[in-house]
């Protein structure tokens, strides 16, 4: 199973912490965000990983290298000066992914999940993990049925924990789904991810699993702070 690590944003509200180092190579209990998500891939026996990069792309391979410290093969999928969003930074990496289903994770989240716990071949067209709602997302973003599917809506919504496996088809519809948005026109295209969950969504094609245990968004320097300070304290 190979796996795709998303790394490309510009780290814009953690200035300026980001000026030099891409966020998900900020360092947390010891390493880099991202190292925290290549031991979990490793153990659970992924062999090849996907990082997409933009912002201070060339920092990535003097870190982290051809990921052989972790028994990994590392790729990196540069998508120019500005990132093309969830979306198309997938989109961009597929030849590098191929066709089986694979694993995609936000660079720049923390979590005591076991990725263990995801599907090899998921039902549909994405199996998301969940996370209960943070303070700075207190509406949550999907809804999750007992019966583990995924809706846009719901009474109860959580938030994405910005973990999921996906198939290449979900992206087989961008053009119809996403059309005339502005970046779409552009080549590679850059677009968001979600409005083809949504769509695949209203299709009964997402299914998803509850993670009730640690997960942090490193998405100012308060929280990593915080995190850091947590995670010293563990080891």
């Amino acid at each position: 199973m190979k796996a795709l690590i998303f790394a490309a944003g510009l780290g814009e509200r953690m200035r300026p912490l980001t000026d030099h180092t891409p966020k998900p190579l900020l360092a947390v209990g010891g390493k880099p965000l991202i190292a925290w998500h290549l031991e979990k891939l490793a153990a659970l026996g992924v062999s090849e990983v996907v990082v997409n990069t933009s912002w201070l792309a060339d920092r990535f391979p003097e870190v982290l290298g051809d990921g052989s410290q972790w028994g990994l093969k590392l790729h990196y999928s540069y998508e120019g000066a500005t990132p093309l969003e969830t979306g198309g930074g997938m989109h961009h990496a597929l030849p590098l992914l191929g066709d089986a289903p694979f694993i995609a994770v936000n660079g720049d989240i923390w979590t005591d999940f076991d990725f263990a716990g995801l599907p090899a071949e998921p039902a549909g067209s994405a199996h998301l993990v969940l996370v209960n709602n943070p303070v700075h997302n207190p509406h949550g973003d999907f809804a999750l049925a007992g019966t583990g599917r995924v809706d846009s809506d719901g009474k109860a919504k959580f938030t994405f924990s910005g973990i999921g496996v996906y198939r290449a088809r979900l992206l087989d519809t961008w053009r119809e789904v996403i059309g005339g948005v502005a970046g779409t026109e552009a080549e590679p295209p850059r677009f968001k991810l979600a409005p083809l969950l949504r769509a695949a969504m209203a299709l009964g094609e997402v299914s998803g699993t509850l993670h009730a245990g640690r997960w942090t968004d490193v998405g100012t320097p308060q929280r990593l702070k915080a995190l850091d300070q947590e995670l010293s304290r563990l080891r």
